[in-house]
């Protein structure tokens, strides 16, 4: 039987973000929780396997005790387990910091419930935005990784084969690689579907298994938290709104709009030129 993971972060819906206009930082107080929209799809797709193969489905995400709700989410909708790693000391880990806490966790899993063939993440978070946790577990793990994905072609248990899709810039690239591999989900990877009534029922019920540090106990304290983050936000800003001033261009034909509109645009040229000229 084949075993998935599936990482997920809990992320403030960007639908409800606002600015402070004093400090520039996010209002989080009172803006709700979502699964991020990526991980999601990364979820559907180890659903959909699970569906094919009968594979074991396991959940898991760092964060606060309230992610909890969004580990029962995926419960909800089909996953078999669900792990929340919490702790105080996880606390400000950026992409570094947090990719070794959740390879370590995969690792525990692994032993656990059994080795792992199959990691699915989202292509990036709707907050950090970065895409490097995803790459950054599987170079700690040694996973093969297939980022970028939006079809998985096919998943070959007796072979250990994956086939996927990747999305690039200038067209779409197949590859196949050898399991166990990690791969990043992008939104077009499938649709996510809705929680059944059985589902909903067992993650009321259901309660996700919680590890913190002192489940690490060969955890590098330097590695994780603000210690092991080197990255620093320097400065935050939200860009300026400006005014901008319009001009309609009214005319019978169309001919003579573009004339119209080609003469303004001389005019303003010109007017540059000289601003810029002047003494």
């Amino acid at each position: 039987m084949l075993h998935i993971v599936v990482c997920i972060k809990q992320v403030p819906d960007s639908r409800e973000i606002r600015i402070d206009p004093k400090n520039n930082t996010l209002i989080r107080q009172g803006v709700p929780s979502i699964v991020n929209f990526y991980d999601m799809h990364g979820l559907e797709e180890a659903l959909r396997i699970k569906d094919e193969t009968g594979a074991r489905v396991t959940v898991v995400t760092m964060g606060p005790p309230p992610a909890e709700k969004s580990l029962k989410e995926c419960i909800s909708l089909g996953a078999d387990d669900a792990v929340l790693v919490t702790d105080r000391g996880f606390a400000g880990a950026d992409t570094l910091a947090t990719s070794y806490v959740v390879a370590r966790t995969i690792r525990k899993i692994a032993e656990t419930w059994g080795p792992v063939d199959m990691v699915f993440c989202g292509k990036q978070t709707l907050d950090g935005d970065t895409g490097q946790v995803g790459p950054g577990v599987a170079c700690r793990l040694d996973l093969e990784q297939l980022t970028y994905v939006n079809k998985v072609v096919q998943v070959d248990e007796e072979k250990r084969k994956v086939r996927v899709h990747r999305l690039l810039e200038d067209g779409i690239e197949v590859v196949e690689t050898s399991m166990p591999v990690l791969i990043t989900a992008l939104k077009e990877l499938n649709k996510v579907r809705r929680a059944s009534l059985p589902g909903m029922i067992r993650a009321a019920r259901y309660k996700p298994t919680v590890w913190t540090t002192a489940d690490f106990p060969d955890l590098e304290r330097a590695k994780i938290g603000l210690k092991g983050s080197p990255t620093i936000v320097a400065k935050t800003w939200v860009p300026e709104v400006k005014a901008v001033k319009t001009q309609m261009i009214t005319s019978d034909t169309p001919e003579a709009a573009a004339a119209q509109l080609a003469d303004q645009l001389l005019t303003d040229d010109m007017q540059k030129l000289l601003d810029w000229s002047s003494p």
